[in-house]
């Protein structure tokens, strides 16, 4: 709801590392929790538009899906455009998926636009047009993942679920377990605490949802945490503890420049503002290293996102194609 380059994971199938659960913490220690943080969210939380009662489940699922790893002010200017042009699932169904990718422009991750095209289709033709509100038929949607559904069904439709990004997480981690970051792929240790966390009654819970979400985005942030705005401050073991540093595996940080995804990134760059079929040679003339630029063209067919016209069509021939397009459908 609102994530950050720290968002889960795109494949959605976070690894159930092996841990030594924490202990669960009590009903009322949960409850000490819940009134501060969901109290100081409705105070301070951001006028975001996936929030306002006009998106409806539909702009909360795509919400989700630009979110994940991309920080909210670059979602903005691209998901107002898209509800404005596609208000309905329907409307996106019916345009071509390459058309959500030309759509999506610089927000990255491409492969997210073809997945929301995907899920469109599917609400169009098994659900009448209307974002499911079962949690099972989420998560049977092409391209949603055991949070996304969590989130859709807690954020659009006020259930109770357990909703962990890693801005949660890393809440959590803090407050219950008195470490500074949480592991680097989800484990089910945190799982069960999240579940212990979570109000019983399905209002609480999904304000809690939320409230803790915007609690790790703008307060208990990965870098550096404003423990002197913290609503929970005085209940936050690992403040408690003295603030002790991270002693796990290093934590993963992001590269950009000089890789594949980059190549990638002007490649389709150069196809989301063409009009028809782009000449090899127009691709050609974007990265200058021959190898690493049919690897990622490759990577692009391979993909969904490009189509290979002439020469050999697709597979790992498709850069000895004479044209590419944005996929038709």
């Amino acid at each position: 709801m609102t994530a950050s380059p720290e968002s889960p994971a795109l494949s959605e199938t976070p690894s159930e590392v092996p841990s030594e659960a924490p202990a669960a913490p009590g009903a009322e220690t949960a409850r000490a929790l819940h009134s501060p943080v969901i109290a100081w969210f409705r105070e301070n939380a951001r006028d975001l538009p996936w929030r306002r009662p006009e998106a409806g489940p539909w702009g909360v699922m795509v919400s989700e899906f630009m979110l994940q790893q991309t920080p909210v002010a670059r979602v903005l200017p691209v998901y107002e455009q898209w509800l404005a042009r596609w208000p309905r699932p329907a409307d996106l169904a019916a345009e071509a998926p390459g058309e959500a990718v030309r759509a999506w422009g610089r927000l990255g991750y491409p492969r997210r636009a073809l997945r929301l095209h995907g899920a469109a289709v599917a609400i169009t033709e098994r659900h009448g047009g209307d974002v499911p509100r079962e949690h099972d038929r989420l998560l049977s949607l092409p391209g949603i993942g055991e949070y996304t559904a969590a989130a859709v069904a807690s954020f659009a439709y006020g259930q109770r679920h357990a909703v962990l990004d890693t801005n949660v997480r890393r809440v959590f981690a803090r407050t219950a377990t008195g470490v500074e970051y949480p592991p680097n792929a989800t484990t089910a240790a945190e799982r069960r605490l999240a579940r212990a966390l979570l109000p019983e009654d399905e209002e609480t819970a999904a304000g809690w949802a939320a409230a803790s979400m915007e609690l790790g985005a703008l307060v208990c942030t990965a870098k550096n945490p404003d423990c002197a705005r913290c609503p929970v401050a005085g209940l936050c073991a690992w403040r408690l503890a003295g603030k002790p540093p991270h002693e796990g595996p290093p934590r993963r940080g992001q590269t950009y420049a000089g890789t594949d995804r980059q190549v990638r990134g002007r490649l389709l760059a150069v196809l989301r503002e063409a009009t028809g079929p782009v000449p090899r040679a127009a691709l050609d003339a974007v990265w200058d290293e021959p190898v690493q630029r049919a690897r990622a063209l490759d990577g692009l067919v391979a993909d969904g996102l490009v189509e290979p016209l002439g020469g050999e069509e697709g597979g790992p021939g498709a850069a000895l194609a004479t044209a590419y397009r944005l996929p038709l459908g």
